[in-house]
Order: structure tokens, then C-alpha cells, then sequence
């Protein structure tokens, strides 16, 4: 069985109503990027922090993932699919994707902020109880952070996205503009040869990857493309 595996960002989740702070005007849900999402921001300011990711899971909850996650899971009938993903939402999984990988965390969840990738602490949070109350800690004794990796933070599954790259038979980007580092670098690991298409409705450039297949559109639009040349 082929392996698809790709690559989403900020355009996958646009049309769920969902922004991502991975925007080009450095502001999130109008907050400055370094107020809530840097350690600097954290260690500042803990508690409008996480009243500002507490906004966003409530959000998050009422989002439903869109036509183009939905494609990207029924692609399992046919595909071996991974995921690999720059977004904090879990519209992958809501709309049915078996094999996610989060490169920048995921909203829905909490953690140590002395261990944040220790995964002893690591809490997920309901719809029912989205909020971290102020000075909640978590089980080491730390406060209760977003399980999120701020700016300057390693990213600590782009070893296992990195594997997933380069096990790829079709690599697939959607709705990101590679510029944010090192995600935009996984294409790289695609072995040559390895057809790669990009769907954004933007220009993009695949750095270093010749004969991409570039797809103007949508998420949903260019996924129901997408899948009209997969199953041709």
C-alpha cells in the first residue's frame, strides 16, 4: 500500500474558522506572537498566558474540521497516511485521521512548565473543562502551561516527522508557506523521485524540489483535486 504523508498548516484550518499564529502580521487572536507564545511571555506573565489559550480551547471546541481534513481521513481506505501537522488544533483527529503527528503541540492539551515533553504530565482537556484555573499546577508541583512550543523552543517530534518524510511514496503540502523552520525543511527528506504536491492558494516555493505539482486552491478545493489525480 502507498504512503501519503503530509505536511498541513495554517491554510488546512482556515476554513474551520480556526486562525494560527504562524500568520506573517506576528499577532495571534490580536495578541503580539511574544506576549503568548514565547517562554519570555510565560515567565512574564503566566496567568494571561493561559487565560488566552483557555479563550482559544474554548474555540477550538466549537470548530469542526472542514472538507479537506475530511478528504485527508478518507484517504486511509486506499492509503497509508501520516500526518504530519504545524497546526495546535485537533481537527485532524476530529475528522478522523488515525496518524497525527502535532510539530507545535496541541491546544487541547496541558503540561508541566518545569518538564513540558515529560509525558507523565501531560493532561488533556475536555469540552466540558477547557479552563486552567489560575496558579493550577501540574503533577511535578509546576504551574499547568498550554502544551505548545513557543517560538525558540526545540521541536521535539521533527525527529519522528523526519522519519515519516522520508518513508513517504507522495508527499503533500497543504496551506503552509514554508517559511517556518525547521517544518518547512521535511521536504527535503522526501527521497528523489518522490512526487510532491502543493496546495495553497498562494504562491509557495518547495525549496529545493523540482517538479512540484502546484495546486492554486483551497484546502478543500485542492484536496478534492488532489484526490481526483490520486485515484485516477
Amino acid at each position: 500500500m502507498k504512503k501519503i504523508v503530509f505536511l498541513t498548516g495554517a491554510g488546512m484550518s482556515v476554513e474551520s474558522g480556526f486562525k494560527t499564529f504562524r500568520g506573517s502580521d506576528g499577532l495571534w487572536e490580536n495578541y503580539p506572537v511574544e506576549q503568548v507564545a514565547s517562554h519570555e511571555g510565560w515567565e512574564r506573565d503566566p496567568e494571561l498566558v493561559n487565560n488566552f489559550y483557555n479563550m482559544l480551547r474554548r474555540k477550538l471546541f466549537a470548530a469542526q474540521p472542514n472538507e479537506g481534513h475530511r478528504l485527508i481521513s478518507d484517504l486511509e481506505r486506499d492509503f497509508e497516511v501520516a500526518v504530519i501537522t504545524q497546526n495546535v488544533d485537533n481537527l485532524h483527529e476530529k475528522a478522523g485521521s488515525s496518524h497525527v503527528i502535532h510539530l507545535h503541540g496541541e491546544l487541547a492539551k496541558v503540561c508541566s512548565s518545569r518538564s513540558p515533553y515529560d509525558e507523565r504530565f501531560v493532561r488533556t482537556l475536555t469540552e466540558a473543562d477547557p479552563d486552567v484555573a489560575p496558579g493550577a499546577r501540574a503533577a511535578d508541583g509546576s504551574l499547568l502551561r498550554p502544551y505548545i512550543v513557543f517560538f525558540g523552543e526545540s521541536v521535539p517530534k521533527m525527529e519522528e516527522a523526519v522519519v515519516e518524510a522520508g518513508q513517504a511514496d507522495v508527499f503533500v503540502i497543504v496551506g503552509t508557506s514554508l517559511n517556518v523552520y525547521p517544518a518547512a525543511g521535511l521536504v527535503a527528506y522526501a527521497r528523489p523521485g518522490v512526487p510532491v504536491y502543493l496546495i495553497d492558494p498562494e504562491p509557495v516555493k518547495a525549496a529545493g524540489r523540482q517538479n512540484v505539482v502546484t495546486i492554486r486552491k483551497g484546502a478543500s478545493e485542492g484536496m478534492r483535486e488532489l484526490c481526483s489525480l490520486l485515484r485516477a
